[in-house]
């Protein structure tokens, strides 16, 4: 339902009331009185709507900018993903900000537009993320023992708060490519953290039949029979891999476009330090927020 703008001379009631009497001594002391600043929000705040609101009982493109759905909704089925958030601070905003509006002038063609994560549609500021997962599928019954399990695996872990910093600026594409993503290049963290925690979110999805992120399929099957130790056999170094998506594009960018985009200076990028103190799971529209 589409929401209706009064104007300051409308009232909710649609008649006037008497006169109202102003009392000048209280307005003055009003005028006087410095506005009180308000505590932050709480980080769990966000979690609450986390989800945009369903405008279409059906997938269309049309309505999300030419955006297809990566996992059809089915009844009884929980669209699932796993992946640390990000909500940048306004000097973070500006920076990133202005990468996006270059990288966006780079761009030719009728198709070639840049649009960014950064904001919603509404102006609302979005959550980034680094993905710990694919967008996978829990069934109805699946969803407690996967959290269960999954909780379980980080309290083992014995993983704390850490910070990731920007190692370059690049392109990637959706499974599908149906979809190019501007990204922010993660450096390894101290610890190897990442590595660690894709580790453990592989593995516990393993477990409900789910396909890895980054890691090859094949390599998953031992772990099918028990839950396995978040550190053991973690041989393998996907710090490549791991992105934050900044903005989109349904037109793949060309070699000359990205050749072009390599002169864009991010050396404040690459003296931010982001910090991430928890992870996420979303199962359909519930965020579960686990600390570190």
């Amino acid at each position: 339902m589409a929401l209706v703008q009064y104007s300051d001379s409308e009232s909710d009631s649609g008649q006037e009331g008497p006169p109202r009497k102003i009392n000048k001594q209280r307005e003055d002391t009003s005028a006087r009185k410095p506005a009180s600043s308000l505590p932050p929000l709480p980080a769990s705040f966000h979690d609450l709507y986390a989800s945009s609101t369903r405008v279409s009982v059906r997938d269309d493109p049309s309505l999300h900018g030419g955006r297809k759905r990566a996992i059809p909704h089915v009844e009884g089925n929980w669209p699932t993903h796993i992946y640390l958030e990000w909500y940048p601070s306004k000097d973070e905003l500006r920076i990133l900000s202005n990468i996006i509006k270059q990288a966006g002038g780079m761009l030719q063609g009728e198709r070639a537009e840049i649009h960014s994560f950064l904001h919603s549609d509404l102006g609302a500021q979005l959550p980034l993320h680094i993905s710990l997962s694919r967008p996978v599928v829990l069934r109805t019954e699946q969803r407690r023992p996967f959290m269960e399990m999954f909780e379980s695996a980080f309290e083992k872990s014995g993983l704390s708060p850490f910070n990731v910093q920007v190692d370059s600026l690049d392109w990637v594409s959706n499974f599908e490519k149906t979809r190019w993503f501007y990204v922010l290049r993660a450096k390894r963290p101290d610890k190897d953290y990442l590595n660690h925690l894709l580790h453990i979110s592989n593995r516990t999805l393993a477990l409900f039949g789910q396909p890895p992120l980054y890691e090859p399929a094949s390599d998953l099957s031992k772990y099918s029979g028990a839950q396995q130790d978040s550190k053991s056999n973690l041989a393998a170094d996907y710090t490549g891999c791991f992105h934050i998506s900044i903005a989109w594009s349904l037109t793949e960018p060309s070699t000359d476009e990205r050749e072009r985009m390599k002169n864009i200076d991010f050396q404040e990028l690459i003296a931010l330090n982001i910090n991430f103190d928890c992870v996420k799971a979303k199962i359909g529209n519930n965020v579960s927020s686990i600390p570190l």
